[in-house]
């Protein structure tokens, strides 16, 4: 958890890059990444140092060459203002960029964070803010990866708008609960094709050390898979990328796959690569309304939903990049629920009668704000390609531990995500709760014959109280009776003003 006394440390370094002229919060966190990725570097390179020196062997995969020990954090951090502004501009970014390379030419190809320091553009405008910046992050303690992680979500709350295409932030609260929900197991493989700032791959890393760190730390093998090959993430936005990228080495992950694609472009979606029927778990909250280019969306795609809407194309992506068996935990609009199109409704049918639609929690509309007053729910669902949708669980969210205004006010109090995980995790207690209540099951059957709508007002019932008025000759009379004592009243004072 972080605390008040980190939370004003990084309050004092955003105000100290504002005030210096770099007024976009998206510049701002991007140039805290650069310089945070520069000193986890050092950090390594001592690590490696130590072992070296403890080994006697010489130091494996240095980072630095000898004549690049000015360009290590703990190097420059001491020099003067000027000086340093001209390192860190002229050497360690020039530096940063070229650590992509390595390896390229083995097939390797470098980890992914050099991978998308490439486009890395140094934005500090003078020696001063720069010597302020760093002198601060340097007086912060980030050994702790929980600390680590926790400031980098404090930065990333500090984004208060949504993007151009449709994409913001999704409540972490929100996202632990779907983690939660699909339970995610060392054996899986775990991808979301809008990743952003990768809040869903990295709930699943913290879910998955906190469950299974036995088995994912158990030997070296293990724990490649688990830095290595576990998490992929996709998206359009460099920035993005490369934030999602520190994100995840900030929460302990050394090699994810995060990399640029538009996922449903023509040819890059995994409809026609590689990535077809890849992965066991999808957790995503895909772009809604966003900006398409309808003649390059992909074509497969297309053939299984004819549409320019967004959040169709992404749940029939989903479905591609799942294997057979597969779960997906996804954030829809409302509009996916009951929208009376034909692509609308061939969708809704593929998920029921296809594939296995296994839950729908709808959540209120203020979820989302600031950013947006959308209503969503979270569908849940698994790759059959055979059916076995039987009955498919509703939850009427009401209340998510914050206010539902613009401000979000913390209300521990009224959070209806404890009662979803447990009515979750025990199924069989939900066959006779009846459709007045919160939760409750709706056999396939009714949902068919209901032309797949998956609105949760379509089934539950609400309980109207019986209430009996008086017959308006009794209200009427009481109204006489009324007026009679207000004409005795008037009289009696009347009297005592003689």
């Amino acid at each position: 958890m972080i605390t008040g006394e980190l939370k004003s440390k990084i309050d004092s370094i955003w105000n100290a890059m504002w005030s210096g002229g770099i007024s976009n919060p998206l510049s701002v966190i991007e140039q805290l990444t650069y310089l945070l990725f520069i000193k986890r570097l050092d950090e390594l390179q001592t690590l490696k140092e130590r072992k070296a020196a403890r080994t006697g062997q010489p130091i494996e995969e240095p980072i630095y060459a000898p004549n690049q020990e000015a360009l290590r954090w703990s190097r420059f951090k001491e020099t003067a203002p000027e000086q340093m502004f001209n390192t860190v501009r002229d050497g360690v970014f020039p530096f940063i960029k070229t650590l992509g390379s390595k390896g390229e030419h083995d097939g390797e190809g470098g980890s992914t964070y050099t991978h998308h320091m490439r486009d890395a553009l140094f934005m500090m405008p003078t020696p001063r803010v720069l010597a302020n910046v760093v002198d601060q992050l340097d007086g912060i303690d980030m050994a702790d990866a929980d600390t680590k992680g926790d400031l980098y979500e404090y930065m990333l709350g500090k984004i208060a708008s949504a993007g151009q295409n449709g994409q913001f932030r999704t409540p972490r609260h929100i996202i632990k609960l779907m983690v939660d929900m699909t339970a995610p197991t060392p054996r899986d493989v775990i991808c979301d094709p809008a990743c952003g700032t990768a809040g869903f791959l990295i709930a699943a890393s913290e879910y998955l050390i906190n469950h299974h760190g036995d088995e994912i730390y158990r030997d070296e093998a293990a724990r490649r898979r688990f830095n290595d090959h576990t998490f992929h993430g996709y998206d359009f936005d460099p920035t993005m990328l490369r934030i999602g990228s520190m994100n995840m080495l900030l929460h302990g992950v050394e090699n994810p796959d995060i990399r640029y694609r538009d996922s449903l472009a023509e040819g890059a979606s995994g409809s026609t690569g590689d990535d077809a029927g890849k992965y066991s778990l999808v957790l995503a909250n895909p772009p809604f309304a966003g900006s398409l280019d309808y003649e390059s969306t992909s074509k497969d795609l297309q053939r299984i939903v004819k549409t320019k809407k967004t959040e169709l194309l992404f749940l029939a992506l989903f479905l591609r990049l799942m294997q057979t068996g597969g779960r997906a935990a996804v954030i829809v609009p409302d509009g996916v629920l009951f929208g009376s199109s034909n692509a609308h409704k061939t969708l809704r049918k593929l998920l029921v009668e296809d594939q296995k639609l296994d839950a729908i929690i709808s959540m209120p509309s203020g979820v989302f704000k600031p950013y947006a007053g959308v209503s969503t729910a979270i569908l849940f669902f698994t790759k059959t390609e055979s059916g076995g949708t039987d009955n498919v669980w509703f939850y009427d969210m009401r209340a998510d531990g914050f206010s539902l205004d613009d401000k979000r006010t913390p209300q521990p109090d009224k959070s209806d995500l404890p009662d979803i995980l447990a009515r979750w995790q025990n199924l069989n207690a939900e066959t006779e709760r009846p459709r007045t209540a919160q939760s409750f099951l709706v056999p396939k059957a009714e949902i068919a014959g209901n032309d797949y709508d998956l609105s949760i007002n379509r089934y539950k019932e609400v309980e109207y109280e019986t209430v009996e008025y008086d017959s308006p000759q009794v209200i009427l009379a009481r109204l006489a009776e009324l007026e009679a004592e207000i004409i005795d009243g008037q009289q009696e004072l009347q009297m005592l003003l003689k």
